[in-house]
C-alpha cells in the first residue's frame, strides 16, 4: 500500500458512504471520471476489486469492507489533524454533521440549534435524524447523540443532560374510565399506547423497576405509533398509557394535563451524551459544535 495515496483513500471511503461514484462526486465537488479514476488505481495498488459494480448499485467486495473498516478511522483523524493546522487563526467554518434520534432532536436540540447557525453563520449545520444505531465513522457523522450507556466503545464523550426515567402517563378521561393501575401485574387490565422503532421496525419493550430489578411488562395494546408527539397526542385523547422519557411529558405533567402513573416504578435511563471520534474537537467546526452542546446542556438542562 505504499504508493496508496491519502487522497485515494479518502475518495475510497467518500464512494462508501455516498452509495456511488456519482454520488461522491458530487459530495468531494470533483468530476465523475476523476473519482472513478482515483478508485481505479488504488485497486491497482492494493490488487483486488473492492466493489462490485452492476447498472443500479454498486457495492464493497470482501476486500473492499475489509480496507473500509481498517482505515476509516485513520482517515477521519488525518482529515481532522490537517484541519486543525488550516483552521489556526480562522473562524469555525465548513460542513459539521450531527446525528440523533427524534425525541432528541425535538427535546434537546430543536430549540437551541437556530442560535448555533446564528452564532457560527460560516458553519453548514447537517442535522440527521433517525432512530437506529448509527456509526458516525462508517456513515460520515462528525457527532452524535445518545444515551450514555449506549454510546459505542472508543469514543470520546461528553454528558448534556441529568439521568432520566421513562414516563407512563394517561390523560384524567382513561383513569376515570379504567381505574388507576397500583402495580406493574395491574397493567395486564390496561391498554399501552405502544411505540414502534422506524429503523428496526421493532416494538419497543416496556421495562419497570419492581423490588429493586428490572422487569419487562406485556400489555394490551391500545394503538402502535412510531411518533413521540402521535404518542403523547393518543394518551391525551385517552386511548391508552403512554411512555416516554420524562423531559418530553414534563411540561404536560406539571401542568396536570397527562397523570403520571406507576411512578416509583419507572425505568431509569443515563443521561444523553455527545459522542465524537477522538481528535476530530481539533477542527475548529466540530469543536464549536460541541461546546455548543454541553453549554446548552449545562444551561437548560443541570449539568
Amino acid at each position: 500500500m505504499k504508493g496508496a495515496t491519502f487522497n485515494q483513500l479518502s475518495i475510497f471511503q467518500s464512494i462508501v458512504r455516498e452509495g456511488s461514484i456519482r454520488g461522491a462526486a458530487r459530495k468531494l465537488e470533483m468530476a465523475p471520471p476523476s473519482v472513478s479514476q482515483a478508485l481505479k488505481l488504488l485497486e491497482v495498488e492494493v490488487g483486488l476489486p473492492l466493489f462490485t459494480r452492476s447498472t443500479r448499485r454498486i457495492e464493497l467486495t470482501e476486500a473492499g469492507q475489509l480496507l473500509h473498516q481498517r482505515t476509516s478511522g485513520a482517515i477521519n483523524t488525518l482529515d481532522y489533524a490537517v484541519e486543525s493546522i488550516r483552521d489556526m487563526n480562522e473562524q469555525p467554518s465548513g460542513r459539521v454533521s450531527i446525528t440523533l434520534p427524534r425525541f432528541v432532536f425535538q427535546f434537546f436540540l430543536k430549540p437551541v440549534y437556530a442560535e448555533f447557525c446564528q452564532r457560527y453563520p460560516d458553519i453548514q449545520l447537517e442535522i440527521s435524524v433517525s432512530d437506529k444505531a448509527v456509526n458516525i465513522l462508517e456513515e460520515g457523522h462528525d457527532a452524535g447523540i445518545r444515551f450514555g450507556n449506549r454510546v459505542e466503545p472508543g469514543m470520546v464523550a461528553r454528558q448534556l443532560t441529568a439521568p432520566m426515567h421513562e414516563a407512563l402517563f394517561a390523560s384524567d378521561t382513561y383513569l376515570e374510565k379504567y381505574g388507576r393501575p397500583r402495580s406493574p401485574a395491574d397493567l395486564q387490565a390496561h391498554k399501552l399506547v405502544q411505540y414502534r422503532f422506524i429503523a428496526s421496525n421493532q416494538l419497543a419493550p416496556l421495562m419497570l423497576q419492581e423490588n429493586g430489578q428490572t422487569i419487562t411488562v406485556q400489555m394490551p395494546m391500545g394503538l402502535i405509533v412510531n411518533d413521540t408527539d402521535a404518542m403523547v397526542d393518543a394518551a391525551e385523547k385517552g386511548i391508552g398509557i403512554g411512555r416516554i422519557i420524562t423531559p418530553m411529558i414534563q411540561q404536560q405533567l406539571d401542568d396536570g394535563i397527562l397523570k403520571p402513573v406507576l411512578e416509583k416504578h419507572w425505568q431509569p435511563y443515563s443521561g444523553l451524551y455527545v459522542y465524537f471520534v477522538q481528535n476530530s474537537q481539533k477542527a475548529l467546526r466540530v469543536r464549536a459544535l460541541i461546546d455548543f452542546l454541553v453549554e446548552k446542556g449545562k444551561e437548560r438542562h443541570g449539568i
